[in-house]
């Protein structure tokens, strides 16, 4: 495996080590993956992913409880739902429904956004593939994005899908692309979305991960920028060309177990 000169060795055993060790099945149990991982059907999958990876901050357990709850709305048939959602018909089961600063409004908004990319745009996967090179995914996070909010919406509701191209590092829809783009055999990561390579992914960057990635010498910026990210992903994509948010694992793994503290 080719290794950045910037990186001693020592970290990178330490890092492969430790995905070792977090990218298992044990793993899931307590991440926000453990919601989609309750459905088998591709569109089930990909539409419980999103709504379950936007509403990822905070405490993962408030994170899981909302989670559920969305499931819960939705019958737990989240593409169903999407597919038959009438706003005049359906809004009443929305009520009442938030995540810290995730509300019913934006929840009805991203039902009938998702619904219009089925209806008129090939689905999600498609509608992010189209903005993806065969180096960098960040431009089909750009595209969803522009897609999603092309029908009528609340200015409020648009914050909660992050944009490449205005500066955000996109974390939360990173993390679903990992879930929904890499696959390997440890049965974490899903790999249903066959049109987006595994090595074109970005590394979910957050508080966290990049206070992890500043210790073991993956970041040397002070700010979690677009710069920083880039920064990440190159030495994450010398380690591991093919699979390199893998080391996301790593990352996340070491930061919740307060090692490097």
């Amino acid at each position: 495996m080719r290794k950045t000169p910037e990186i001693p060795e020592e970290i990178v055993d330490f890092l492969n080590q430790k995905v070792d060790q977090y990218n298992r099945v044990d793993f899931i149990e307590s991440d926000p993956i453990s919601i989609p991982h309750r459905y088998s059907s591709k569109e089930d999958i990909e539409v419980s992913s999103f709504l379950t990876a936007t509403i990822s901050w905070g405490k993962r357990t408030m994170i899981l409880k909302s989670a559920d709850k969305m499931m819960e709305i939705m019958g737990d048939s989240p593409y169903d739902f999407v597919m038959t959602y009438e706003a005049t018909l359906h809004q009443k089961y929305l009520r009442g429904f938030v995540h810290r600063t995730f509300n019913a409004v934006d929840l009805d908004f991203f039902i009938r956004g998702l619904q219009n990319i089925y209806q008129n745009h090939e689905g999600m996967e498609n509608v992010f593939a189209k903005g993806c090179t065969s180096e960098n995914a960040l431009g089909g996070i750009t595209n969803f994005k522009k897609v999603f909010f092309s029908i009528d919406h609340q200015s409020r509701t648009t914050k909660h899908v992050g944009d490449p191209s205005k500066g955000s590092v996109a974390k939360r829809l990173n993390m679903m692309l990992r879930w929904l783009c890499r696959k390997d055999s440890k049965g974490v990561d899903f790999g249903i979305w066959k049109s987006i390579a595994a090595s074109a992914l970005s590394c979910p960057l957050d508080v966290h991960s990049g206070r992890v990635a500043r210790k073991l010498g993956l970041i040397t910026r002070k700010q979690n920028d677009l710069r920083a990210l880039a920064q990440l992903d190159a030495n994450l994509r010398a380690l591991d060309p093919k699979d390199p948010v893998k080391y996301d694992f790593a990352l996340f793994g070491v930061g919740e177990s307060g090692e490097l503290d």
